[in-house]
């Protein structure tokens, strides 16, 4: 199931797109020569920005499995990115078969894919949407044909909210993606940040993301925490993606991962 509002031809390869970036950062084919440029100037400004991606990534698989093993089988992923496999729709089904998804992105090159690697699959759908304009994403016909309200929903944010300015009001945003939900519902964000390296290096990646379709505004550990507001974090609470129940003993390197995430819940 597949709500497009653009098509292929509005595709904006003249400037580049954080979501085809980190398609890049990942290894992915699915980026134009203006993201690659791009990416590259970022990657030499902070070189960690690849192993942050893929940390990132490794916490969306965990936190998905997390979500789904404690009872919650409907997730609602806004700001989905290029497909990636595993994408969310496989970590949660790969759990409970029943599992379903309703995938959201701004990006027309995401909704391109989505028929083929997104939404093939029972129960999952596609929302050409931004979270900048909540009601898009909440009244949307696909997400009222798949996600039940009257029962938990996980709300997954990973990636996107460093993206969003602060005059863009990011908690006011949350609040109107999250009202709905009911008692025992999750909130996941990840979010990058310049905690773990000197503000300079933040402040290059930050002036090659001016030039792109959105802004980066980092966020440092206390700012992300405040915009679980109005839910309850589970442990570990906002840590390093990286730290975040990993499957294996983090190593030094893993000390340099610029992104924290966390899970909470509505109580």
């Amino acid at each position: 199931m597949t709500e497009q509002g653009l098509t292929a031809g509005s595709i904006d390869t003249s400037r580049p797109h954080p979501a085809r970036m980190y398609d890049y950062y990942l290894g992915g084919q699915d980026n134009y020569e203006v993201d690659r440029v791009a990416a590259e100037q970022v990657m030499a400004a902070t070189p960690d920005v690849r192993r942050s991606a893929r940390a990132n990534r490794d916490f969306l698989q965990r936190v998905v499995a997390d979500v789904v093993r404690s009872g919650t089988r409907q997730i609602l992923d806004i700001g989905t990115g290029i497909p990636t496999s595993p994408n969310t729709h496989e970590a949660a089904q790969a759990v409970d078969p029943a599992a379903r998804v309703v995938y959201v992105d701004n990006d027309p090159i995401v909704s391109v894919y989505a028929g083929a690697k997104l939404t093939s699959t029972p129960g999952t759908g596609f929302v050409l949407a931004d979270l900048r304009d909540p009601a898009a994403v909440t009244g949307s016909d696909t997400l009222g044909g798949l996600i039940d309200f009257d029962e938990p929903v996980a709300v997954l944010l990973v990636s996107v909210l460093h993206f969003v300015a602060d005059a863009e009001d990011p908690k006011g945003l949350l609040r109107a993606v999250t009202e709905r939900l009911v008692p025992g519902s999750r909130l996941v964000i990840s979010h990058a940040t310049a905690d773990f390296h000197p503000r300079e290096v933040g402040e290059r990646g930050a002036e090659v993301y001016a030039r792109a379709t959105a802004g980066l505004r980092l966020r440092t550990r206390e700012e992300v925490v405040d915009l679980f507001e109005g839910f309850e974090l589970e442990e570990p609470g906002v840590v390093q993606v990286s730290h975040w129940r990993p499957e294996r003993e983090p190593d030094e390197d893993d000390g340099r991962v610029a992104v924290y995430g966390g899970i909470a819940v509505k109580r």
